[in-house]
């Protein structure tokens, strides 16, 4: 039996502790209840707050805790699950400082270390993410990088795993994250069996599809700005970068090292989410056929677009529509 420690704390999202729960204690139980067979737990789980009192989540609901993190007493967890942040994150992250400074303790004691969605905000609060790569709610991830430079941050992935960290993406990314530790520590056939009692899609591997166009506005360059806002009305026509300096006032060399520095992106990647995008929204929300639609962002090569599209959103134009359409 392999030892699960959940960490619970005010703000947090109820089904980012329940779930994960369900998971592991039904991990071996499910499935052989449905085939008629013994079960056979293989987790045993502990939620835990920092004085063993219950845990306020973020929609009201309120958590009976099995102990408290730092209690000597307690044996060494094989996987310790930090949840989702529900609660204004600034505010979470400045009423744990103790929690923080017990995770910082944690990355020599063994156990496994996951968090999903925002809770990774906490392990790297910690500094357990400094120089590896990890993933976090992609409509969170620019405050994320920003706050936590040293993180190779991963949006459009939905787990990633360096060393004995595990981090998984947005919201129901809990589900993912449970099968994984699941496989890991007891084996894929007990991951499979899990994954279909529980009607899951274990074959995810990206948030991207989900994603809006992560906009890169949070700097204070208004040249910058200003070239966006431009950009935003004229990304269908075809666009140099002698335009885009001619624009913007600057040399080209200029352009690209400030535009680089304030968005994240060069100025030809940031023209290829604006048009990925309008061709996402209109694929959600219009019947027009494909090739108009692509053609309207200033594309005629339909193939080339759709490599660019799968790139960024992980799916093909047609298969998006099928998933998204309205």
């Amino acid at each position: 039996m392999h030892t699960v420690s959940i960490i619970g704390f005010d703000g947090a999202l109820a089904s980012a502790i329940t779930g994960i729960v369900d998971l592991f204690r039904l991990a071996g139980v499910t499935w052989a209840r449905i085939h008629g067979e013994a079960p056979e737990p293989r987790f045993r789980t502990q939620l835990l707050t920092e004085d063993g009192g219950p845990c306020r989540c973020i929609n009201g609901l309120t958590l009976m805790a099995d102990g408290r993190w730092g209690a000597p007493e307690l044996a060494r967890a094989d996987i310790i699950v930090v949840p989702t942040i529900g609660a204004p994150i600034g505010d979470v992250l400045a009423q744990n400082r103790s929690l923080v400074q017990w995770l910082s303790e944690q990355a020599s004691s063994g156990s496994l270390i996951a968090s999903n969605c925002t809770g990774a905000f906490l392990l790297a609060e910690a500094g357990l993410l400094d120089g590896r790569e990890a993933t976090t709610h992609w409509g969170f991830s620019n405050q994320f990088r920003q706050r936590y430079p040293a993180v190779s941050c991963h949006p459009e992935k939905l787990i990633t795993v360096d060393g004995a960290l595990a981090c998984a993406g947005g919201g129901m990314a809990w589900w993912d994250l449970g099968v994984y530790l699941v496989e890991r520590f007891a084996g894929a056939e007990t991951a499979r069996q899990l994954a279909k009692a529980f009607v899951i899609d274990a074959g995810r591997t990206s948030q991207a599809p989900y994603s809006a166009l992560q906009v890169k506005r949070y700097h204070s360059d208004e040249t910058v700005l200003n070239l966006q806002d431009w950009l935003d009305r004229h990304f269908a026509k075809p666009i140099l970068l002698a335009e885009l300096a001619r624009q913007s006032g600057l040399s080209e060399r200029s352009l690209l090292r400030r535009f680089k520095a304030a968005t994240g992106d060069t100025p030809n990647t940031y023209l290829q989410l604006l048009r990925v995008e309008h061709v996402r929204h209109h694929l959600e929300t219009s019947r027009r056929p494909i090739d108009e639609i692509i053609n309207a962002v200033g594309y005629e090569d339909i193939s080339s677009f759709s490599r660019l599209f799968r790139k960024h959103t992980g799916l093909a134009p047609g298969a998006y529509r099928s998933r998204f359409g309205r």
